[in-house]
């Protein structure tokens, strides 16, 4: 079997921001050819799949300027140099929910788009939720509305296209097929 890889002859950085950084990487391909490749870089985030006591999913709804709407997602952030996966997760969830929880546990990890760039996200599975009274707050310049909706609920929104990131249908799915497992 032949090598696939394709070696970076070199990088050109054309832009580096708060949570993304692009570069133009020439490559040498497999075939001995060159070519261009445009890499987004960012430093991977987490998600959480957080589940309360009446068996709700938690979500949060939030303006994406990317998309010019407003669509409801699993609380989820990017992680900060040098932060494990696990205490992101748990900042992220007391920052955008008020919950803290007593499990958290790695469900899995995935790229993106790998077409282009390398960010990872790491979702987890978090239970045993209590809101807590000094509840860290969110970013400055994010602004959410916290919801709490049954599985029903929540595939009724994929179909509705109000829940329509990959991360928040994966969690979905995800518990759509461990409670067919029960």
């Amino acid at each position: 079997m032949k090598s696939l890889e394709e070696k970076t002859l070199s990088t050109q950085p054309i832009f580096k921001g708060k949570v993304v950084s692009l570069q133009v990487d020439e490559v040498e391909l497999p075939n001995g050819k060159k070519a261009k490749r445009e890499i987004i870089k960012h430093p991977g985030a987490v998600a959480i799949i957080a589940i309360t006591e009446e068996n709700k999913l938690v979500l949060v709804e939030q303006y994406r300027k990317a998309l010019e709407r407003t669509i409801v997602e699993i609380p989820a952030g990017k992680l900060e140099k040098g932060e494990a996966p696990a205490e992101c997760a748990k900042r992220e969830l007391e920052e955008e929910t008020g919950y803290e929880c007593q499990t958290l546990e790695l469900v899995n990890s995935f790229y993106t788009s790998p077409g282009f760039a390398d960010e990872i996200v790491h979702v987890y599975l978090a239970k045993g939720l209590t809101k807590k009274a000094n509840a860290a707050e969110l970013d400055e310049d994010e602004f959410v509305n916290l919801l709490e909706w049954s599985l029903e609920e929540a595939l009724q929104a994929i179909e509705e296209k109000q829940i329509y990131d990959a991360k928040t249908v994966f969690a979905v799915q995800y518990l759509q097929l461990q409670e067919g497992l029960k």
